[in-house]
Parts: structure tokens; sequence; C-alpha cells
């Protein structure tokens, strides 16, 4: 008896020992081996539950242990808006996302997950985040070194709050400003597009010289994966319609909207997400032809291609009609990894089924997880899963601010500069008598960073984050004795009866986001109309317009002496009065063509009835008496 004891303890002990030493030997867990000998290893190591829980991105809300534990999720996100709680601290996103993390590396095989958000002009959903312009100011600027500088600051914040993953840059074409989406784009122009997709090297990193095109490549821990958006058309759509269909050639679709692609693949990025819209009738998250056959193999993309939110249930109409046919359309298209919020058991229940009876083949599943596993490698995901609070004083810092203060100013447009060139009202003095500043943008922080702030269709008022409204701002930048006089919507008779040296009239669009956003007559608010003539009637004023695209102002560009495009110029208000009062020269030029009535729309720089109210790549000039 003491002999068998001897021996099944020996063998006990044996098969223990066998068993640490291959633990100690897995290939994938070894940084030193090559990135596809850990891919490879990992991914013979996997069961088909294990890799269809990589292709599942789920919302955080339902991130539990149990629920990573379970299903082996790839990837978790926070929608628009959501957060671990109101106004929640960076140390509070740390905390809540690793967490969620200790669940996925409990697994078998401790497989990380992936946390991604929308972070499209800074870490926007986050309390205290430093809010840049949003892309239509940025390719004002036409500036890709501080568009890169910029992409640097987001990575750093994203980090601050342990978020490896962005979804930006958006680098869609749009070529019709009713579209709600507008202000997320650069330019009707490609090659403005093209030329700030040097955001994603901020982002990211840049690529290493030697780096095979279409690979993906982050450089560290101060930096993140970003993602592409939205495979391809989402610009184009008829009447700026969002998730409709653009009805273009392949010549116009190859040679507007798919440039940008390229030059970010080439810049190694690590993502792309696919389009709700569809090209010629056919949805974007259904077309094999161009996701894989095109993206793919062509262009040699080697990461993730990952869907938008709910985007494959929206294939058939009514959304989620037929799921299984989504499901089976969108995997067999080439998508990777599939955004499901709350529906995740039904699409892996759905995709396990279809794998097992061959409708989606294993070799579809192995391409997806193989290219999702490539881009944790790359990322060093699986060396440093666990967020630190080492970074969470870059969150909103000075230095970061600083840079977004840049941005607005080089953004700015000056499209009117005095009734007459002989005599410009801008810059404005900083000493004056009385200065009346009015219209509903003026002191509303929400309203002058636009929609994806804090809330996904944006909010209204001043206590959501910090930052310096524009009214703020010109109190700080005048001289000490010049009298501010705030009034939101003045009467023609208070204008009147007040003597005011000049006013400055802050007015726009108020914040959207997608399909809300979208708009047929692209007007200002009623009330802004109003102010503009009550004020600009009366007394010599300067219209600053804070909306994320051209908007209908030729009834009253008359009685207006200056105008400023403004954008969606974010948290820091110094900006604009840092051109406003001529300590820097404005610079900015028109990234859309400013139409004159909706009715000339779609109306792109290079169309035959092109006839503009001001030309795309206009922007007068003045000059700065501080170094630029």
């Amino acid at each position: 008896m003491a002999k068998c004891t001897f021996f099944l303890v020996g063998f006990l002990l044996l098969h223990c020992w066998v068993a640490m030493a291959e633990d100690e030997h897995w290939k994938y867990k070894d940084p030193k081996q090559p990135l596809n000998t850990r891919i490879q290893d990992l991914m013979e190591r996997m069961t088909l539950e294990e890799k269809i829980g990589q292709m599942v991105q789920i919302e955080r809300v339902n991130a539990t242990d149990d629920v990573m534990k379970k299903y082996f999720i790839g990837s978790v996100l926070s929608g628009g808006g959501s957060a671990p709680k109101v106004n929640a601290t960076a140390k509070d996103w740390v905390d809540m996302i690793n967490k969620i993390q200790k669940g996925a590396l409990s697994t078998r095989l401790g497989i990380p997950m992936i946390y991604g958000i929308d972070a499209v002009h800074g870490h926007n959903n986050v309390y205290n985040a430093t809010i840049f312009p949003h892309n239509v100011g940025l390719g004002a600027t036409r500036d890709p070194q501080l568009v890169k500088k910029i992409g640097e600051a987001t990575a750093l914040e994203s980090r601050a709050t342990g978020i490896p993953y962005v979804f930006a840059p958006c680098i869609a074409v749009c070529r019709d400003p009713r579209w709600g989406r507008c202000y997320e784009s650069y330019s009707e122009d490609h090659k403005i597009v093209q030329a700030m997709t040097e955001i994603i090297p901020g982002l990211q990193g840049d690529v290493p010289a030697n780096s095979p095109k279409g690979v993906p490549f982050v450089a560290g821990k101060n930096k993140v994966a970003a993602c592409a958006k939205h495979f391809v058309g989402d610009g184009g759509t008829t009447k700026g319609i969002n998730e409709n269909n653009t009805a273009v050639t392949s010549h116009e679709l190859l040679s507007i909207h798919m440039p940008a692609y390229y030059n970010s693949i080439i810049q190694g990025v690590s993502t792309i997400m696919v389009s709700y819209s569809s090209w010629n009738g056919e949805k974007m998250h259904a077309n094999r032809d161009l996701v894989t056959g095109f993206l793919k193999n062509i262009l040699n993309f080697k990461g993730f291609v990952i869907s938008d939110w709910q985007g494959i249930d929206k294939i058939t109409s009514p959304p989620h009609a037929n799921y299984t046919y989504s499901i089976e359309a969108a995997v067999n298209a080439g998508l990777d990894m599939i955004m499901v919020p709350y529906n995740y058991t039904e699409f892996i229940d759905g995709l396990t089924l279809l794998v097992k009876k061959n409708v989606v083949p294993i070799s579809r599943i192995d391409d997806a997880v193989k290219r999702i596993l490539r881009v944790k490698f790359a990322m060093g995901l699986f060396e440093n899963p666990l967020a630190d609070y080492s970074f969470v004083d870059q969150l909103g810092s000075q230095e970061h601010r600083e840079i977004a203060r840049e941005a607005v100013r080089k953004s700015l447009v000056l499209l009117k500069n005095g009734k007459n060139v002989d005599k410009p009202i801008l810059p404005l003095p900083k000493k004056a008598s009385k200065v009346l500043v009015a219209g509903s943008h003026a002191d509303n922080l929400g309203y002058q960073c636009g929609g994806w702030t804090i809330e996904w269709q944006g909010v209204d008022g001043n206590n959501f984050t910090s930052g310096t409204t524009i009214l703020s701002a010109i109190k700080n930048t005048v001289d000490k004795d010049t009298e501010i006089v705030y009034h939101e919507n003045p009467s023609l008779d208070y204008v009147k009866s007040n003597d005011f040296s000049y006013a400055i009239v802050v007015v726009g669009e108020t914040p959207y986001a997608e399909t809300k956003g979208d708009s047929l007559n692209l007007t200002i608010s009623d009330k802004g109309a109003k102010t503009i003539y009550n004020v600009c009637g009366k007394v010599k004023c300067v219209v600053v317009l804070i909306t994320g695209r051209p908007v209908v102002i030729q009834p009253h560009l008359d009685m207006i002496e200056g105008l400023v495009a403004a954008w969606l110029p974010g948290s820091e208000g110094y900006g604009v009065t840092d051109v406003l009062f001529g300590d820097y020269g404005f610079s900015g030029k028109l990234p859309r063509t400013w139409f004159k009535t909706v009715d000339q729309l779609p109306m792109n720089v290079g169309d035959s009835h092109y006839d503009p109210l001001f030309p795309f790549g206009f922007g007068l000039t003045t000059e700065g008496n501080k170094a630029t």
C-alpha cells in the first residue's frame, strides 16, 4: 500500500511539474516570441466558444465577472455617455476597467479584453477631459502636425482612465452638410481628410520604418489603438440622411471616399469600423466585396474590422427582423468583431450554430480571431493588461488645454471683416467703454462643445465638465476698465437705449449627434436670428457662429460687420478671444463650401453648378500681436 501511495504521489507531482513546465513555455505568453508564433500558439489552444467570445464586444453595464468568464468576452465598450458614475474621476474609470479585465484574465487562457470608447474630439465622454474642436474645425486649420499633437494628447487622456482603444478618427468625406455627422468630417475634400489621418500616429505612435504595410502598430502604454471609420461612403448619402444610401459610381467611391483609408492603413491603423450606410443599395455591414475583397485582400489591411453599434441588426429592414441572417451576412462579409452591446447571448448562440452547420466556415472565424489577437499582442495588452494610476494627471492637463486653445484659434475662419475693406472691425479693441455680449452660445459650454460631449447628443449648460466659455474668456481678455454687459436675448429697445461701443453676438446650432442632427433647412435657432437682428441692426457687431457646418446666413449678412465661423470649438473659449482681440491673427480656411441656400445642396468644390456664398478654402486673415 505504501509503495502504491508513493507511486501515486510521484505520478501526481510529475503531472503537476509537466503542467507547470508546459504553462511556463506557452509561447503565446512569451513576448520574445515572434508575433505570428504567439498568435498561432494561442489559436491552437482555443475552443470554438473561446474564439467566438473574442469576436464579441459588449456594453460595460453587462460586463460582470460572470459574463466575462462564461462567454470569454473579447471586448467591452462605453457607449455615448456611459460612465462608471456621474462626474467619474480617472481613478474611477481605471478601477472599473480593471475589475472587468480581471474577469477576462480569470478565464482558462487568460486572454485580456480590449476596452473601447468614442474619443472623437478628445476624451469626450469623461468629466474634466480636454475637449478639442470637432473635426470640421480641425480641417479649417490645415495643420496635420497640430492634429497629430491632438492625437497624442487624446491617447494620454484615454490612458489616464485605463482605456487603450478609441473609436477615432472619423475619416468620412462629408459631401452634404445636411448630414448630422458632418462636423465629424474634416472636409468635403478627400485630400484634407487624407492629410488629417496624421492623427493616427498621434494616437498610436509612429510606425517603424521596417514595419510591413497594413500591420497594426501601437507604440506602448502611453498610446492607444485607433479606429478609422466608417468604411466606406458614410459622408456621401442622399440628402445627407444618416445611415442612408450612397449612390455613386465605383470611380467616385474610390476617388472621394476611399483615399483616406489608404493613408490610415499605411500609418498602421489597428482597426476599421464599418458604416451603417449602403453603397448603391447594398448594406456596408454585409458587403463582402468591399470588406474582404478590397479592404483585406487588395489594401492588405491586417488589423480587425469592427461593426458599428448594433450595426448588424440594421442589415435587415426593420432592424433585427432576421438576426440569424444578419449574423451570417456580416461575419461572412468579413467583419471580425461585432458590437453587440446588449443581445450578446443571442449573437453567440446564433454564430455558434451557423459554424456548426458550416454556414459560416471555421476558416472565417479563425481569420477574425487572428486579427483581434494580432491587435492585442501588437499593443502589449498581454504584457500589461491592467491599468494603473500613473497617467491620471494627464486628464484635462494644462498642457493639453493649451494645445486645444491653439487648435481653436487656428480653426476660426473670418468670413467678413467690416462693411468695406478699408474699415475692418477686427481685431476688436480690448479697451472700450461698454461692450455688449449677446446670444445663446456665449455662456454655454455644452453648446460650445457640441454633440459627443459627456452625452451622446451633447449637453446644455456649464456644469457638466470644466472649461472656459466664450463670455468668460471675453471678460478676462478685455481691459480692466472695459465694462462687459451680457444679455442673452436683448430687445431692440434695450440695445437702442444703451450706448455700446460694439457688440459680440455668439449664436448657432444646439448640440446634436447622428440622425438627430440631420437637417434639411440648416438654420440657426429662431432666437439666434432674432438676436442678430436686434443687436446688429443698432450697433456695430461681430457675429461668432457656433455650428457643426455651414448654415443659412445670407439673409443676415448685410447687417453683420464681422462674421466668424468658430465651428464647435470645445472647452477652451480663450482660443476664440485670442483672435477676436488680435493677440493672434485669423488664419483658418473653409474646409467646406458655404452655400447661399439649401436648394443648392449638395454642392461641393468642382461641381458644375458651383455658386457659393463663400467658396471652399476662403478665409480672410488679420495680423496678430503674438507669434504663432
